[in-house]
């Protein structure tokens, strides 16, 4: 059977091969309703398929977009990589995901893979400093767009949370509960200095701390981001005789692990000790108790994301400062601070 063309479709709608075009790419020109029925119509009888790759040739670009992240296993990125992908699908796009696993240099290879297969634009969740990954996007020009956490070495567009005032409200109805205390799990000793979301909890916990009165000495713990691995470290440390009785976790996934090494330890959650999260990742609804924990409109964050990476329009030409778009965080209580049954948001950062 010969391949039907685009030729074929424009004969038998009775119009031109430009405006076939114009129909299957949704423009650059508009076309009549009338016309554009006939197109389609004719599109179906005939079964043609638009050849993808012919067209990122003539136009240097595809309908997919790349989508990097640390790692998907975890529940925060999966949540995001799906809201990516929904709101590229608003748009008619999709979307290849690529995980760096934490590692510079499959970071890398992901972003000159994906900007080698002409991808409308690439978002971007770093991993760390990031100094090869900036090198790769210049020397291919490309459209990134850098989501949930900008290092200082890529200088793009970027589409954040307010994390710093996300930890303050966290630790601040900690200590609103009359504890003494509040330690923080933080990062890894590989943790970035600036520009990682984790240091901004650590910088909020540590400011809501101070405003409080609280020394902050020997009350941060470095902690993996995983739940498996910080359940190890809550098992030790709510096992010493100094225990803390309130825990801020910079992730929902090291606040399951507490939680699960409470469990284990015939802790009482929050009596003996009141934990919160940040992320509001949906199992964090799940737990026993349900966690309290910081949220936000991750909807909202990678729709402004996906329209900044495809519309030149709405990038933001100017300082570091006015390149960035922040999203508010809020806190959703739930029982393991302490609180009774509240489900829904009490606090705006």
């Amino acid at each position: 059977m010969a391949k039907v063309t685009r030729d074929d479709v424009a004969r038998l709608a009775g119009t031109s091969t430009a405006v076939v075009s114009y129909v299957i790419n949704d423009g650059p020109r508009p076309v009549a309703a009338a016309t554009k029925e006939r197109v389609l119509a004719a599109i179906e009888e005939l079964g043609y398929r638009p050849d993808r790759v012919a067209q990122a040739m003539a136009s240097r670009r595809t309908d997919l977009i790349g989508l990097v992240v640390p790692d998907a296993r975890q529940p925060f990125f999966a949540e995001m990589a799906h809201a990516v992908e929904q709101a590229a699908a608003e748009r008619g796009k999709m979307v290849l995901v690529g995980n760096s696993d934490y590692l510079d240099e499959r970071e890398v290879h992901y972003l000159r893979a994906f900007l080698g297969m002409r991808v409308s634009g690439l978002i971007l969740i770093s991993q760390g400093p990031s100094e090869h990954a900036a090198a790769e996007i210049e020397a291919w020009d490309a459209r990134v767009v850098l989501l949930h956490r900008r290092p200082e070495a890529i200088d793009d567009v970027a589409v954040v949370l307010d994390d710093v005032g996300g930890a303050q409200l966290a630790t601040r109805h900690l200590l609103e509960h009359g504890h003494a205390s509040v330690t923080c799990l933080g990062g890894t000793d590989t943790t970035p200095a600036n520009g990682d979301p984790v240091t901004d909890h650590i910088d909020g916990w540590a400011r809501a701390m101070r405003e409080a009165g609280r020394p902050i000495e020997s009350q941060l713990v470095k902690a993996p981001y995983n739940r498996y691995d910080t359940y190890h470290l809550a098992l030790e440390l709510l096992s010493r005789p100094d225990r803390p009785t309130a825990l801020f976790c910079s992730t929902d996934d090291q606040a399951f692990g507490v939680l699960r090494a409470a469990r284990e330890l015939g802790m009482d959650v929050p009596g003996e000790v009141a934990v919160t999260g940040f992320d509001d990742v949906k199992e964090a609804a799940l737990t026993d108790p349900p966690l309290t924990t910081v949220t936000s409109d991750r909807e909202a964050m990678a729709r402004a994301a996906v329209d900044l990476v495809l519309d030149d329009g709405l990038r933001v030409a100017g300082s570091r400062r006015e390149r960035i778009r922040q999203f508010p965080s809020g806190l959703v209580v739930r029982r393991s601070c302490g609180c009774g049954t509240g489900t829904g948001l009490n606090a705006r950062g």
